[in-house]
């Protein structure tokens, strides 16, 4: 098991700018500005990962280091893997604590937007890491509740494989399988050659994380009926 504890995150106005689709001349962008002075101390990226292996496979489901995970989607994609990554990344709470003490819905809103991208920073800091330290050309993950096949619930045994990681990084389960920190993501990364994404197999429209377009004709590689 290793803990990342100083994962180095920059917030760079030209990224934060372009996801707020704001001109550098607008009058918010000051606030942005003056905003990334306030959210940059306040980050405290860290990582959690588990070099683990698959024990036992099943028609829907993955037995991994003893615990079982149901998900067909799951399944299928580690049927030739044999070394994944379980992950657990965080920001800390101080910025969210901070978001959300501000009485200015929009600097509120900059914050999280703030928040959000460095935890998907932080993730990315992992995957690079995970890849080098390896020797990995492509890698791919999948979340709990990023497909009704893998449901949120599933973030229990995903965190049981790591034991108490309140202690390891500060991040505890809820009984609604919400993470506290609210800024901290879970989920498995493992080795591929063709990428997957799980946006591929979810047919919301309209969605802001969408990170690859859906793919009906998938259902069938997967098994997978129509809902």
């Amino acid at each position: 098991m290793k803990v990342l504890d100083a994962i180095p995150i920059k917030l760079e106005f030209e990224e934060i700018a372009r996801q707020l689709r704001l001109d550098a001349n607008m009058g918010p962008s000051s606030i942005v500005r003056e905003l990334m002075g306030v959210a940059q101390p306040l980050i405290q990226a860290k990582a959690l990962y588990e070099v683990s292996y698959i024990s036992q496979r099943g028609k829907d489901t993955v037995e991994i280091n003893g615990v079982t995970f149901k998900s067909r989607v799951l399944r299928v994609n580690l049927d030739t893997v044999e070394r994944i990554f379980p992950y657990i990344v965080t920001i800390g709470k101080a910025l969210e604590d901070k978001a959300s003490s501000s009485d200015d819905l929009l600097k509120q809103f900059y914050l999280e937007t703030m928040g959000d991208m460095a935890l998907r920073s932080s993730r990315e800091y992992l995957e690079n890491s995970l890849k080098r330290h390896f020797g990995l050309d492509h890698v791919s993950r999948m979340n709990p509740g990023s497909l009704k096949d893998w449901p949120i619930t599933e973030q229990k045994p995903l965190f049981s494989v790591f034991g108490n990681v309140e202690d390891l990084i500060g991040v505890t389960l809820t009984d609604s399988m919400l993470m506290i920190p609210r800024k901290s993501v879970s989920g498995i990364f493992f080795p591929t050659e063709v990428s997957f994404f799980s946006c591929q197999l979810c047919s919301r429209k309209d969605c802001p994380a969408r990170m690859a377009p859906y793919d009906e004709t998938l259902k069938e590689k997967y098994g997978l009926k129509d809902e």
